[in-house]
């Protein structure tokens, strides 16, 4: 039998029984359509959450303080005040390869402008932050290390708390905004940053954190102003571990604890960030690909019971095939070639639905869907597969059909 006469009997036998053979290939279509669209989605998250800690800073590295605990039950890092202004400036001032150093006292207040009022974070900080933290500006400008200094009330809005505040559209650019009973002059709204995590970045207001410490928070700790975080810049992606280690020795001896598992506080590096949202996603994605992936198996199996089938109508034309000369490995090619045509025709409309389930997720706007070439490329190989393994079977029986037996049955 030659390659383009199995080739028109492959076409004649499937499409023998149309709503068979698209029934049969369903499976492989929602199975194959179901991987690379989770993969896509997974990947498109792990790129998302990144570029939400990418877009925190560049080489940063955050210190917050330490748990507070009550009850025998610790609220977790970050709910007590443990780190001080003192603390930042000798950061700043002692350990190498640093490039910025921006220390926040940040809490939620009240604000209230002409035309409406919310309740909103107030960041008091430094002029450093916008190098730290990688802020933009879009209007006017940050304020100064003179104006803090000065103790004047300035302040940079963002672009939520903007639209909250002046509804209306208007600049808010040379407006006043009152925070705390304390009138504070808009001087710079900055570029939309969007989300991180469970805070929005660009519903925040930006001030000097001398004028926090002066009227928003008072409280000391040995002696110094707290602060709610510490955020420091590396000079380059290489030195930050180095940078870290040595940011938690000279707190720890600040601090005067001699046991690091005693620390009063907590270094987090951006790359340890990335690298363990990049697994912890992987494994998500690759678990969700895999319960995909039994969809797969289901419609191989669906695909041997329809050749099944196949071969026990068939067995008079294959007693009859037999009889006037075609071989075993004739027979056996024929329906082979069936059960791989049925995966590949699905696996082809599994791909493209797969692409579309993709795009689709992506218009929602919930996760920029990323569909990867990988993925692609096992999808195509386990539907040959699955075209093979699962096909074999039916068309080995029937290529070992005694011809005379064959013929008689009924």
């Amino acid at each position: 039998m030659t390659t383009q006469d199995l080739f028109q009997e492959t076409i004649t036998a499937l499409t023998a029984n149309k709503a068979r053979s698209g029934l049969t290939m369903l499976g492989i279509v929602i199975g194959i359509a179901s991987v690379i669209a989770m993969v896509a989605i997974g990947n498109g998250a792990q790129a998302s959450i990144s570029s939400s800690i990418n877009s925190l800073g560049s080489n940063l590295i955050i210190v917050i303080p330490g748990a507070s605990t009550s009850g025998g039950i610790s609220a977790g890092f970050g709910s007590t005040k443990t780190l001080t202004i003192a603390d930042a400036n000798a950061i700043g001032q002692q350990v190498q390869n640093i490039a910025a150093v921006a220390p926040e006292s940040t809490g939620r207040q009240q604000v209230v402008s002409n035309q409406a009022n919310t309740n909103t974070t107030v960041d008091g900080t430094v002029p450093a932050y916008t190098s730290v933290r990688n802020l933009q500006i879009a209007e006017g400008a940050f304020f100064s290390s003179e104006q803090q200094a000065s103790l004047a009330k300035v302040a940079v809005i963002g672009p939520t708390a903007a639209s909250s505040l002046f509804p209306d559209g208007s600049d808010p650019v040379g407006q006043t905004v009152r925070i705390n009973n304390t009138i504070f002059t808009i001087i710079g709204e900055t570029v939309a940053k969007g989300t991180s995590g469970a805070s929005n970045q660009d519903d925040e207001i930006y001030i000097p954190i001398t004028v926090a410490e002066q009227y928003l928070s008072n409280t000391l700790y040995k002696g110094s102003p707290t602060v709610s975080d510490i955020s420091i810049e590396a000079a380059n992606g290489d030195v930050m571990t180095q940078v870290q280690n040595d940011i938690t020795a000279l707190l720890l001896q600040l601090h005067g604890i001699s046991n690091p598992s005693n620390a009063d506080f907590q270094t987090l590096n951006q790359s340890d960030l990335i690298s363990t949202v990049s697994t912890i996603t992987g494994t998500f994605t690759l678990f969700l690909a895999a319960v995909a992936g039994i969809s797969l198996i289901v419609g191989g199996i669906g695909i041997m019971n329809m050749m099944l089938t196949s071969v026990t109508e068939r067995t008079k034309e294959i007693g009859l095939r037999k009889a006037i000369g075609a071989s075993e490995a004739d027979i056996s090619n024929q329906f082979l070639m069936e059960s791989l045509a049925l995966t590949l025709i699905g696996g082809i409309t599994g791909v493209v639905l797969g692409f579309a389930i993709a795009f689709g997720v992506s218009l929602t706007g919930i996760v920029a869907a990323q569909v990867s070439l990988s993925s692609v490329i096992l999808a195509f190989g386990v539907s040959a597969g699955i075209g093979i393994i699962f096909g074999w079977y039916p068309a080995r029986r029937a290529a070992k059909m005694n011809p005379i037996d064959a013929l008689r049955f009924e």
